[in-house]
């Protein structure tokens, strides 16, 4: 299990220090690295508009998202924010922009080349008040009761232990914190001819877990007030359940329940 583990997060490190060096436009880029890496395919059904969005900086948005997780987590002027698998920093300067000056913005990452475009992006901004640490989200480098609130967006389905990765979100909030995370999670049992057409056409999906799952794994952590803000389906192009299911096969699919879903969720750790 642990030799397992280990090879996929250096197949996920290996590919985000790939998206990091290519830098390419937004659109050209995607949770499974553009085209090079997943067959060629468009990944853009995940991406949330942020153009719009306070703080934003184009420079640290390589479109690898699948929600707005800042929209929901309440940041408030002071509040010490930590972003989980903070990229480009994408998240990390929204959150700037709404914690102010007076606040402090961590980003965790294990990619030194996404730790290098986030470190340059906040150089150029000016911020001092802004630090990105290389670390494992399942054993972050953080005392406890560090950060009153706890972001990431479309990551956690990608880390192999979530129970460990919870706990750690949990120990790192200070008491009475939260945290806000948008991720890819599944409803359902997929076709069995879809479940390698799923991973090559969302590198998201290759750790993802059921919807109930997830939801359990943050209650098990000691998380309460649980709470879905927002959920979005993933809709398979044409072209990939062609390919994959029989006429018959994809008109069940279609008209079930079953599928692929971005969800933001909050919860809260309690006061004592």
């Amino acid at each position: 299990m642990k030799t397992r583990q280990k090879n996929a997060k250096k197949i996920v490190q290996d590919k985000y220090d790939q998206i990091a060096r290519r830098n390419k436009q937004k659109d050209e880029s995607s949770c499974c690295g553009g085209t090079d890496c997943c067959s060629g395919m468009d990944y853009s059904v995940f991406n949330d508009d942020y153009s719009e969005v306070k703080g934003y900086n184009e420079d640290a948005d390589l479109g690898l998202g699948c929600g707005i997780p800042t929209d929901y987590a309440g940041l408030q002027k002071g509040d010490v924010v930590l972003d989980l698998g903070s990229g480009a920093g994408n998240d990390c300067f929204v959150a700037r922009s709404l914690v102010g000056a007076e606040g402090y913005v961590y980003g965790i990452d294990f990619s030194e080349e996404m730790l290098k475009k986030s470190r340059s992006n906040a150089a150029k901004l000016g911020y001092n008040n802004m630090e990105f640490v290389k670390g494992d989200i399942e054993a972050m480098p953080f005392s406890d009761n560090k950060t009153d609130r706890v972001l990431s967006n479309c990551v956690l389905n990608l880390v192999p232990d979530k129970k460990r990765a919870f706990s750690e979100i949990f120990r790192v909030l200070k008491p009475g914190g939260s945290f806000c995370i948008s991720d890819v999670v599944t409803v359902g049992d997929l076709p069995e001819s879809l479940q390698k057409s799923a991973e090559m056409y969302a590198g998201c999906v290759a750790g993802a877990i059921s919807r109930e799952d997830y939801l359990k794994v943050i209650k098990d952590a000691g998380f309460f007030n649980i709470q879905v803000h927002k959920e979005k389906e993933i809709i398979l192009p044409e072209e990939i359940l062609d390919s994959y299911l029989s006429s018959k096969e994809k008109k069940t699919f279609k008209s079930s329940a079953i599928g692929i879903y971005s969800i933001t969720v909050t919860a809260e750790k309690s006061e004592s």
